[in-house]
């Protein structure tokens, strides 16, 4: 779904990224490991057409991206959540489901929209609401229906577990593999390790704008050097 090569990039002179390599098969869920400041949110950006990469290539769904527009990427199929859920906290939770079929999805919005209640029942509960009133974890919940809404064929979710509740950081993981079970192909981007590699088929660790680390996901599980650096083991 999503091959990545020698991916270069930054902000203004400064590179961040520098020569990532990284794939996403479809059907997968790949995670993307590392601390604040590794460059996680520069290639999901990248990625996604925020940005314009300094080199390197893109391709999604057989297709080259990388210096196409964020709104093609988006039709294409290739929807990311946010880090900060970042939803439209004066408007409804409805409006904001909605907002997410913009560019895709349109024709079955209604259809989707009731799948995501089915996801989320809770959102299903408060649809006249303001967004900016649910708390933390129903957020969380309304940016990914509002991603569902545009009918993903890759889903990247970054940083979906950032300040949940133990409880709901594992519901969280939960509905992640289900959701892939139900055929989505997602990129995990995470801080919380050992819970992303539990559920991922591959993972890459992302160090200083580097891959440091790649491979089957239990496999990494068990890495010295992983284990190391992010357990204190």
């Amino acid at each position: 779904m999503l091959e990545i090569a020698g991916l270069r990039a930054g902000y203004g002179t400064v590179e961040i990224l520098r020569g990532v390599d990284l794939v996403v098969g479809k059907g997968e869920i790949v995670a993307l490991l590392g601390s604040n400041g590794a460059g996680k949110s520069t290639l999901n950006n990248t990625v996604c057409g925020l940005y314009r990469p300094f080199g390197g290539a893109v391709q999604f769904d057989g297709r080259n991206i990388a210096d196409a527009a964020s709104m093609s990427i988006v039709q294409a199929g290739l929807i990311q959540v946010p880090e900060g859920r970042r939803v439209f906290p004066n408007l409804s939770v409805r409006d904001n489901l909605e907002l997410g079929s913009y560019r895709r999805g349109k024709p079955a919005r209604r259809h989707n929209l009731d799948r995501v209640i089915g996801i989320f029942p809770r959102l299903g509960e408060r649809l006249q609401q303001a967004a900016g009133t649910l708390s933390g974890g129903e957020q969380q919940m309304l940016a990914i229906g509002r991603g569902l809404m545009g009918e993903p064929k890759l889903l990247i979710l970054d940083e979906p577990s950032l300040g949940l509740s133990p409880v709901l950081v594992e519901e969280m993981f939960a509905l992640i593999r289900r959701l892939n079970g139900d055929g989505l192909s997602i990129l995990l981007v995470e801080q919380n390790v050992m819970q992303s590699l539990a559920i991922a088929h591959r993972a890459y660790v992302l160090e200083n704008g580097q891959i440091a680390l790649s491979g089957p996901a239990a496999d990494l599980a068990q890495h010295p050097d992983l284990r190391r650096s992010y357990l204190g083991q």
